[in-house]
């Protein structure tokens, strides 16, 4: 790759994620034209929106050689799972394009939680203590389950769109989730189930960007998964997030590098697994100990929108730096501000919620960044289309600054129903 071409990007997917990685990807010298696929009415702002679904390869495929994409960056796990990056390698007249994103045998380590775990168990990757069991074998299961303490960790081993996971504290809580998990609840997702032990202590969000050799850390984060104050009530896909994270210091970062990352990037190197892109490492804090909860293949929703504001490097040249394979050249310039993100959510979300609400006030967030999660164009207006609909992001040298100002900025946007958390970071204030 020509390292001083100007190249034609296609970003996929069209949530906050992707208008966080739009808004970045957008300020590069690098890129002539971005064009987002299928995008909402936030990425419009930074790139030209295609309506085109992630999953459709052969669209986007000819929409690629169509417009001279030079290359796609995918943003959600669902088309990495299916083997986009393995669709265009596999192409003769595509694989010139570079993926960022991994292989479908890659993806795997969010994929399936039983491939995860094994591997993290073949390369001494720390981790919950856990057993994995077919459909066919619940009574072993349940056996399993009575040799652990509560409270008890059940995850369904594929996809389940992030509601795949369910704590209970009693056997008899557990035995019921099992038997709903084998029996259809999520689909095939749940024809295998992971068991694991229940981990005590506080958690975060770690994020690389490799090449399948080296790798660059990006800013860590923490959010917010919980619709309710106090962490209470349903999970949600994450009511907000703050960056840098307090408790996360020079320390226990290193221990993250050294017994999580380092050893990840070097198991997929040793077992040939062809991986260019973004390593999300769920993790968890025990006494000062990271233990790896579960990976992702793809960044964090709503992490993206504040891990984005922190980076002070070309994050396109990165891209380029991995597609030529050679990150580990590169070193990543952070900010040291706090970026605070504050998500607003529709009526009912996460159960059942409205769509098409008019979205008033966007244009009273100057101090802020807006990035738009589900929203539409209609009629000359923005509206929602989805459950969590803007995440507004501040960013300031001071913690609880940042967190303040993105709050009074998420209550000037207003829609019908309309949602927020008001107390986004409250857990971090004993460690500042």
């Amino acid at each position: 790759m020509d390292n001083h071409k100007i190249m034609n990007m296609l970003l996929i997917g069209s949530g906050g994620r992707e208008h966080a990685l739009a808004w970045k990807i957008s300020q590069s010298a690098s890129v002539r034209r971005l064009f987002i696929a299928p995008g909402n009415a936030g990425t419009a702002q930074a790139g030209v929106n295609v309506a085109i679904g992630v999953n459709d390869f052969e669209a986007l495929g000819k929409f690629a050689l169509q417009e001279q994409i030079d290359m796609v960056v995918v943003g959600p796990e669902e088309p990495l799972v299916n083997g986009i990056s393995d669709y265009f390698s596999g192409n003769a007249a595509l694989r010139h394009i570079h993926v960022i994103g991994p292989s479908k045998q890659g993806a795997q380590l969010e994929g399936s939680k039983e491939f995860a775990k094994e591997f993290m168990m073949r390369h001494h990757i720390p981790t919950a203590a856990y057993g994995s069991f077919r459909i066919d074998r619940e009574k072993e299961a349940q056996d399993f389950i009575r040799t652990l303490s509560p409270p008890y960790v059940l995850k369904a081993d594929g996809l389940a769109a992030g509601k795949g996971v369910v704590i209970v504290d009693s056997p008899e809580e557990a035995f019921a989730a099992l038997h709903e998990m084998f029996s259809g609840k999520f689909g095939a997702a749940g024809n295998t189930v992971v068991i694991e032990e229940f981990l005590q202590g506080i958690e975060l969000s770690v994020f690389a960007l490799t090449d399948g050799k080296d790798y660059v850390i990006l800013p860590e984060a923490k959010d917010y998964k919980r619709i309710g104050e106090g962490d209470t009530g349903p999970n949600t896909g994450g009511m907000g997030a703050v960056s840098p994270v307090p408790f996360a210091g020079k320390t226990f970062m290193r221990k993250v590098e050294e017994r999580i990352v380092r050893r990840t990037v070097e198991g997929l190197r040793k077992e040939g697994i062809p991986y260019r892109g973004f390593i999300f490492f769920g993790l968890i804090n025990v006494r000062d100990e990271p233990v790896v909860i579960e990976y992702n293949v793809r960044m964090g929703d709503p992490e993206t929108e504040v891990v984005m504001p922190r980076i002070d490097s070309d994050l396109v040249e990165l891209f380029r730096a991995v597609a030529e394979g050679n990150i580990g050249t590169k070193t990543i310039r952070i900010r040291p501000q706090t970026a605070a993100a504050v998500m607003l959510v529709s009526g009912g979300y996460p159960g059942d919620y409205p769509k098409g609400k008019p979205i008033e006030g966007l244009e009273n967030t100057g101090d802020c960044l807006v990035f738009h999660a589900g929203t539409a164009e209609k009629d000359g207006r923005i509206v929602t289309a989805g459950g969590r609909v803007i995440a507004v992001s501040a960013l300031n040298d001071s913690m609880n600054t940042a967190l303040s100002v993105a709050g009074r900025n998420a209550d000037l946007i207003r829609f019908d129903g309309r949602y927020y958390r008001r107390d986004i970071g409250f857990d971090l204030q004993k460690y500042l």
